[in-house]
């Protein structure tokens, strides 16, 4: 299930874009690809959506302003989403590329109507097709995001070329969610690492020591605090907030885990589908 995100490098591939701008992007597209990450398998496709939702409205803004020098604030809702990506469609064309004025919108504009009309997490009497809805709306995104580093990156022309290629990659699950329960399915770890890896999967990077504990199927809870937990909190790897209980993996062990990550990595080419631009987007950004 994990997907590895190198921030750094993706802010530095969208350095050309104004960094307020930037960061939200980088936030919402982070949020989406680790809910839908999780969606394979607990099925939640609400959350999915929402985020994608948000994802569209943030770049939105951001054409917005690179054609038309100002944007909707954050703070003001977008009643009419379609109306206002037609309206960078009508643009003059010497205000942007076509690629911000035509063809990212329009991208946009299919993510957010397969999110609001295909009742993305709802049940009805048709049949759902949810699962494939949900990761046509990520692969979209991953263009979007591809595109955007096409245009505004500020690296050698190789090592942004390696950036977008990284967006081609697939990872094998590595956590399972059965019921309310996680399990590692990757072979060959000790308990440390279970550890790590699992809370490198939250979405928010933590879990109470209970969870952990249950989880990894350590033999018993004493001994997992003092020999797991203990001696990642001492390497930094890990804080552990002996009040709470809960437990918050370090950007030292975020890197670990990444470490861990990249020698799984398998690339699966999948057949081009995506007929904007006939460019295919699974992601791995480890490289």
């Amino acid at each position: 299930m994990n997907i590895t995100f190198n921030r750094d490098k993706l802010d530095a591939a969208l350095f050309g874009i104004n960094n307020e701008f930037r960061e939200e992007i980088l936030n919402s597209y982070i949020e989406l690809k680790k809910r839908y990450a999780k969606s394979n398998y607990n099925n939640e496709y609400d959350s999915v959506g929402i985020s994608s939702g948000k994802f569209c409205e943030i770049v939105f803004r951001c054409l917005e302003f690179e054609v038309f020098k100002s944007y909707t604030p954050f703070e003001k809702h977008i009643s009419n989403f379609p109306n206002e990506l037609t309206k960078l469609a009508q643009s003059p064309s010497t205000a942007s590329n076509e690629s911000i004025r035509i063809i990212i919108p329009r991208a946009l504009l299919l993510i957010y109507t397969l999110r609001n009309k295909r009742g993305i997490g709802h049940i009805g009497g048709d049949v759902q097709a949810n699962s494939i809805d949900i990761g046509t709306i990520v692969k979209i995104s991953d263009w979007v995001i591809c595109e955007l580093i096409r245009i505004y990156h500020n690296l050698p022309l190789s090592e942004a070329q390696l950036i977008v290629d990284s967006l081609n990659m697939k990872t094998l699950p590595d956590i399972w969610s059965p019921s309310d329960m996680k399990r590692v399915l990757r072979d060959g770890l000790n308990f440390s690492e279970k550890t790590l890896l699992l809370l490198y999967n939250e979405l928010e990077n933590k879990a109470t020591l209970k969870k952990l504990f249950e989880w990894t199927e350590y033999s018993s809870f004493s001994m997992y605090k003092s020999k797991v937990i203990v001696p990642l909190h001492k390497a930094n790897l890990i804080e552990f907030n002996t009040k709470t209980l809960v437990i918050e993996i370090s950007p030292k062990g975020i890197v670990k885990v990444e470490d861990l990550i990249k020698k799984n990595i398998k690339k699966q080419y999948i057949p081009p589908y995506n007929t904007l631009l006939n460019l295919q987007c699974e992601i791995n950004l480890n490289k």
